[in-house]
Formats: C-alpha cells, structure tokens, sequence
C-alpha cells in the first residue's frame, strides 16, 4: 500500500480509496484522555517528543489508515512567535495581548528553537511509521491571524470589521505569519513529513470580497513554496461553500479537502480533476449504522473513478465512539 494515498493526490489512479481521519489522535480515543489527565498544559504535551510520537501513533495501532497526521496544533506558531497561547476546559485557546513589533522582529532561530520539540516528535514517529504517510500541518495565515488579534476563537465572539480596521498592522502581521508558515512547514518536511495540510478553520467568516487579499493570495504563495519542495499540499478552506470553486483556480493545491456543506457531485464536475479529500459530517457518526453506511457510501459513490480520499468535512468529534471510526474504515475498505 506504499505511496497510495500520495499517488491519490498526484491524481493517479489507485487500486483502492485511501483513509485518514482528522483530528484521528484525538480526544474520542480513550488511550488518548488518559495521557491527556496526566498532562494538563496543552502546548507542554505538543512540546514533549515522546508523547507526541506516542499520540500521533495512537490511532495507526487501532486502525488500518493510510497516515499519520502528526499530534500538535495550529496554535504552535502563535506560541512560537511569542503570544502566550493556552487551553481552558469548556473555553477553548486564550492568547495574549499581541506585541506587534515583536512578532515582527521575531528571530527565525528562535521560532526554531521554541518548536524544535515538534520537529524532534515528527522524526521519532517517522522512524516508526514504515510505509504510511506523514502529514505535516499549519493554519491559514487568516485562521492564525483571526486567533492572534481576536485572542481567542471567534466561536466566542468576533467582529470583521474591528480586526480589518488597522491595515498596516493587519499587513505588517499577515506577511510575517506567511514567512513562518513557511518556515515552520520546512523545519516538519525536513524532520520527515511527505504531505502538508494547510488548515483555514475560519475562512468561512470571511466576506467574499475579502477571500482574496485573506484567503486566496497568501495561501497560494504558500502553495507555491510547498510545491518548490517537491511536496503535495492538500488546503482545507472550510465554509467558504460555492467559493471552493475559485479557491481551486486561484489557488491550484495538489488536493482540496472539503466541508460537508458543499454539493460533493456539483464540485466535482467544477473542479477539472484536483483531487479531493473529505466531506462527511462528522455528526452523522453519532447516527445509526445504517445512516453511517448510507453517508460514507455517498461519498464513494459521487468519487468513484475520481481521485478521491476518504476524510471528513471536519475533525473527529470526542463523542464518536472507536468502534463507529472502525465501522467506517471497513466500508471504505470494500470500495474497490
């Protein structure tokens, strides 16, 4: 099965339908909340190379998937730049005030030096992974930038027009966090990751007009870079609905995963072969089986004879039981 899921976004054709979850080491796995109550700092635990090897490894010694993603989180590059970042239960990330001309001036050994721990996590898992994938990942220079200035999710609260009023300083930041994307997307391909997920959580909150100086432009210089590295890049724009169209032309990823508020059939015959990834709502796996057999097949169905990677249109929730993602993974697995 070597290489099947990287040959699937390449756009070959391959003998059977890959399958990686998001968020699949996570908090619905019980071998997961019991390292979780010994660990209590988030960002210690994404610091910490052997539980990260350990985590991010958690769901392969369950189930028969075609990667690893690694176990961190898109809030490492706040925290690498500078910005307390923390996780309260039942509220979500908490950051600091922002210190502009201090991001700004960050210095790119630093950031390293802050995150090294990550990099040292991706080699260990990679030393064990044999022949699966390893995705790296980063947020959206919108999704990053959103947290940074909102200081927490915009679930909470948020206001476009309060966090676009200032464009110097929106542009002094955007730039930087492109930069340290980029860098922070290097320092995992170096360690040992094969794909990059480029995660824009928060796209949906956008006003149209604006997708393009916050979503379109800087991911695909982003794109670009990945693509320099001769490493495939899969972008998750989620909520941005009909807009997914444009987002492909502009942006050209090697795949585009998607949410489950699009039309997979009517964006499939838009999209001029991209591969795609994902589009089950993660809610429907806390249905009965035959609601989940009825969803899954779906999506095969509309993909079928098209590349396509089994996913869903957002993270695994922590109420799906392991034995639903195991239901899940067998259906795929008939797929011929």
């Amino acid at each position: 099965m070597k290489d099947t899921l990287k040959a699937c976004i390449k756009g070959k054709k391959t003998s059977y339908v890959p399958i990686w979850f998001m968020r699949q080491a996570g908090r619905y796995l019980p071998e997961f909340r019991a390292i979780r109550k010994k660990n209590n700092d988030f960002i210690k635990l994404c610091l910490n190379p052997d539980l990260v090897k350990e985590i991010t490894l958690q769901p392969l010694k369950r189930f028969d998937l075609d990667a690893a993603i690694i176990f961190s989180d898109i809030l490492m590059i706040p925290y690498g730049l500078g910005q307390q970042v923390e996780f309260k239960k039942g509220i979500g990330p908490i950051l600091g005030d922002l210190n502009l001309d201090n991001i700004v001036n960050t210095n790119l050994d630093d950031f390293i030096q802050k995150l090294l721990p990550v990099y040292k996590g991706i080699e260990k898992v990679k030393e064990d992974l044999k022949d699966k994938e390893l995705i790296g990942f980063v947020g959206a220079p919108w999704t990053l930038l959103l947290y940074m200035l909102n200081k927490g999710s915009p679930k909470n609260g948020f206001d476009f027009n309060n966090i676009n009023k200032d464009k110097t300083t929106i542009n002094k930041l955007l730039k930087k966090i492109v930069e340290i994307i980029c860098l922070h997307i290097d320092k995992q391909i170096d360690a040992g990751a094969n794909i990059i997920q480029i995660f824009d959580s928060w796209a949906g909150l956008l006003p149209k007009k604006e997708l393009q100086n916050y979503c379109y432009k800087p991911i695909s210089t982003i794109v670009e870079h990945i693509k320099s590295k001769n490493i495939p890049s899969i972008c998750f724009p989620k909520g941005i609905g009909e807009n997914y169209i444009d987002f492909c032309r502009e942006v050209r990823p090697d795949c585009i995963s998607i949410d489950y508020e699009v039309n997979p059939q009517h964006l499939k015959e838009k999209l001029d072969g991209i591969p795609v990834q994902g589009g089950l709502d993660p809610k429907i796996l806390l249905s009965d089986k035959e609601a989940i057999k009825e969803s899954t097949e779906k999506y095969l169905n509309v993909f079928e004879n098209y590349p396509y990677i089994f996913n869903l249109g957002h993270g695994v929730l922590p109420e799906i039981k392991p034995e639903t993602i195991e239901y899940v993974i067998q259906i795929v697995r008939k797929k011929k």
